[in-house]
C-alpha cells in the first residue's frame, strides 16, 4: 500500500511540474517580447499573454520600471520554489532553502559592491521585499551600514557571518569581493550536494549530480578564463579561488591554471568530459557556459528522467534562467539594444 501511495505522489509531482513546463515562455513570445519598444510594452505583452499575468497584476504599464519588474518576477521564482518544495517530500523542502540561500547570497554580494564603491546607502533602493518574508537577515540594516563591521553586525547570527569573518579587510586594505565570493559559493554548493548525498540514491542522485557538478565544473572553468585574462593572477591565487566541487581532476584544474591564455584553457577544457559537451554550445564568453549548459541539462531531464526530484529542480532552474532572460530583455529595450543583441545574451532552446 504504501509504495502505491509512493508511487501516486510521484506521478502526481512529475504530472503537475511538466504541465507548469509546458506554460513557459514560447519561441512566439520570445519574438514578441523582443519586438517591444518600451517596458511597458514588455510588461503589457507578459501580463496579457502569459502565466506572468498572475504576478503582474496591479503593475501599471505606464510607470512601471525595471526593478519593480525584476521585484515581482523573483516573487514568483521563490514563491514557486516554495509550493513545489513541499510536493515532493524526499528533498523538496530542502531545495527550496537552497533557493532562498541563492537569494541571500545575491543581496550579501550585492551590498558588498555597493560598500566598496560607498554607496551602500542606495540599497535601500534595490532591497528585495519578497525576500524579507523568507530569510533571517535583517536586509533593511544593509543601508545603514558603514563598513564591513556593519555587514558583520547586520548578518547577526547567521552562517553568513562566520563565512565573511575571516575576510574582515585591515585599515586601508579593499575587500577581498573575489574570496568573499567564492567562500560564499563553496558554502552554498557544500550545502546543496550534502543534501543530495544524505537523501538520494541511485539514478536520482547521479542526475542531480549531474546538474550542480557540471555547473561548478564550467563556473571553474569560467573563473579561470576571467581571472588569467583579466587579472593577470598567478596559478596558486587562481586555485584559492575555485570551487573544491565538480568531476574535472584536480591535475587538469592544475593545468588550466598554469596555461599560457585562454585558449591554452581552453584545450585542456577540450579533453574533458564536461568540456567535451559544454563547449559545443554556442558562447560568446566562458561565463555564459554554466547557465547554457545548466539549462541544457535541465530540458534534457525535464523529458526523459522519471524522478521527482530531479524534475522539480530542473523546473525551477530553468524558471530561474527563463526571469534572467526577461530581465535582460527589459534592460535591452530600456537602452534601446538591437533585438538580435538582445537575443544573443538568451539562454532558450534553439538558442543555447
Amino acid at each position: 500500500m504504501q509504495g502505491m501511495l509512493s508511487s501516486f505522489s510521484s506521478n502526481v509531482v512529475l504530472s503537475k511540474v511538466r504541465a507548469m513546463y509546458g506554460r513557459r515562455l514560447t519561441e512566439e513570445d520570445y519574438r514578441n517580447l523582443l519586438a517591444s519598444r518600451t517596458v511597458g510594452q514588455v510588461t503589457a505583452y507578459l501580463k496579457s499573454r502569459t502565466v506572468y499575468g498572475r504576478v503582474l497584476a496591479g503593475v501599471s504599464e505606464s510607470t512601471v520600471y525595471r526593478s519593480l519588474l525584476e521585484e515581482k518576477l523573483k516573487r514568483q521564482l521563490l514563491e514557486e520554489s516554495a509550493s513545489l518544495g513541499r510536493y515532493e517530500i524526499t528533498i523538496g523542502e530542502h531545495f527550496a532553502r537552497y533557493f532562498i540561500q541563492r537569494a541571500e547570497i545575491d543581496e550579501i554580494l550585492r551590498i558588498l559592491i555597493l560598500l566598496q564603491a560607498g554607496r551602500q546607502k542606495d540599497y535601500f533602493y534595490h532591497m528585495p521585499a519578497y525576500l524579507a518574508h523568507h530569510t533571517h537577515i535583517d536586509l533593511t540594516a544593509f543601508s545603514r551600514i558603514r563598513d564591513y563591521d556593519g555587514l558583520l553586525a547586520a548578518l547577526g547570527q547567521t552562517e553568513y557571518r562566520r563565512i565573511l569573518e575571516p575576510f574582515r579587510p585591515k585599515e586601508g586594505e579593499r575587500i577581498d569581493y573575489a574570496a568573499v565570493e567564492n567562500a560564499l559559493l563553496v558554502y552554498l554548493y557544500g550545502n546543496v550536494l550534502q543534501v543530495i548525498e544524505k537523501n538520494t540514491k541511485g539514478e536520482a542522485r547521479r542526475q542531480l549530480f549531474d546538474i550542480f557538478a557540471s555547473y561548478a565544473d564550467l563556473t571553474n572553468y569560467a573563473r579561470i578564463v576571467r581571472l588569467k585574462t583579466f587579472y593577470r593572477m598567478e596559478p596558486d591565487a587562481i586555485r584559492r579561488l575555485l570551487l573544491p566541487y565538480g568531476t574535472i581532476r584536480k591535475r587538469l584544474l592544475a593545468e588550466m591554471t598554469t596555461a599560457e591564455n585562454a585558449e591554452g584553457v581552453r584545450s585542456v577544457m577540450e579533453r574533458t568530459s564536461i568540456g567535451k559537451r559544454a563547449l559545443k554550445l554556442n558562447h560568446s564568453y566562458a561565463g555564459e557556459l554554466p547557465r547554457r549548459m545548466n539549462f541544457r541539462n535541465c530540458r534534457h531531464y525535464i523529458y526523459f528522467s522519471t524522478h521527482p526530484s530531479v524534475v522539480l529542480i530542473s523546473y525551477i532552474l530553468i524558471l530561474q534562467v527563463e526571469i534572467s532572460n526577461i530581465i535582460t530583455i527589459v534592460e535591452g529595450v530600456r537602452y534601446r539594444l538591437d533585438p538580435k543583441e538582445i537575443e544573443s545574451m538568451l539562454v532558450k532552446a534553439g538558442g543555447q
